[in-house]
């Protein structure tokens, strides 16, 4: 364990490629351990606060694990980026978990990491005991994904991690009315690593291939059969009151549709909230602790 509260964890992909994972506090009996997948560009430190959080919890700390995809954070570069793929993802998320030994965990997945985690329930659906879904459900809004891909092609590259800051908070200031300045900090070192006290995009820029033939006039496939896998667990759903990506419509309907379903609306936040903001860390435990019971942990 390092003096950040968490240790690192290194593990071989089907294809050889050395991926990452943060490793926070101790397995413990009847606590479902907890497993956190980013969004698309995204990586382990975006659940930095909240792994703290659960893991050190007086009443009832668990295990996080936090994941990098192929190609973020401190997992490798894919020299194929055909292979930054959500179904490449999940294999490699599944041989994670098992070379960490974790049979069954409630998983919290943002954005991509929730597409990941449909994708599970239907590949190995054994490992779910609880599901959070953070501004992401079966259906996928093309415009908010256009936006996204927008926002990276055009986004500078800062010089200062103040700059950084300034740069994010121009481009999602509008969607996120509602963070305070520490909140814009945190983010922005979630999104830049450092390099010598220079802020760097913390992917591959080979990522953005795979969004290059997004037509925006023709909707994405929706994944409701997928989402219907994951009836038989308990699911929480945020979705950021001003999301672009994740409608209010889709929550409705995945409400209709789910025996064991909350929702959470997050005032002041886009794709996606900050989870440790707000009430949401403890939103996320109340959800967590009755999971426990419920998957038998």
């Amino acid at each position: 364990m390092t003096t950040d509260g968490f240790s690192d964890f290194f593990y071989s992909a089907q294809d050889g490629l050395r991926l990452h994972a943060r490793v926070y506090g101790e397995r413990r009996d009847g606590r479902l351990p907890v497993v956190c997948l980013a969004g698309l560009t995204r990586n382990a430190r975006d659940f930095h606060e909240l792994a703290l959080s659960l893991s050190g919890d007086g009443e009832a700390p668990r295990q996080v694990v936090a994941f990098d995809y192929r190609g973020r954070g401190e997992s490798a570069w894919d020299p194929d980026w055909r292979r930054y793929d959500a179904k490449v993802e999940t294999q490699d998320i599944i041989d994670g978990l098992s070379a960490l030994g974790i049979g069954q965990a409630a998983f919290i997945g943002t954005s991509r990491g929730g597409i990941i985690i449909h994708l599970l329930a239907a590949m190995r659906p054994v490992l779910i005991g609880a599901a959070v879904l953070n501004d992401i459900g079966p259906v996928v809004e093309v415009a908010g994904l256009v936006q996204i891909r927008t926002y990276l092609d055009g986004a500078p590259k800062p010089a200062t991690f103040a700059e950084a800051a300034e740069i994010v908070r121009a481009a999602q200031g509008s969607a996120f009315s509602a963070l305070a300045d520490a909140d814009w900090q945190r983010m922005t070192r979630a999104i830049y690593r450092d390099e010598g006290g220079v802020p760097v995009a913390d992917y591959d820029p080979a990522l953005m291939n795979t969004l290059a033939g997004l037509d925006p006039n023709k909707p994405l496939p929706e994944l409701w059969p997928l989402f219907a896998a994951l009836s038989k667990v308990p699911v929480l759903a945020i979705r950021g009151a001003n999301s672009t990506l994740f409608s209010a419509a889709t929550l409705d309907a995945m409400a209709a549709r789910h025996p064991d379903f909350r929702a959470v609306t997050v005032a002041g936040q886009g794709h996606a909230p900050l989870l440790d903001s707000g009430d949401l860390p403890a939103a996320i435990k109340a959800f967590l602790a009755g999971a426990d019971g419920k998957a038998g942990a």
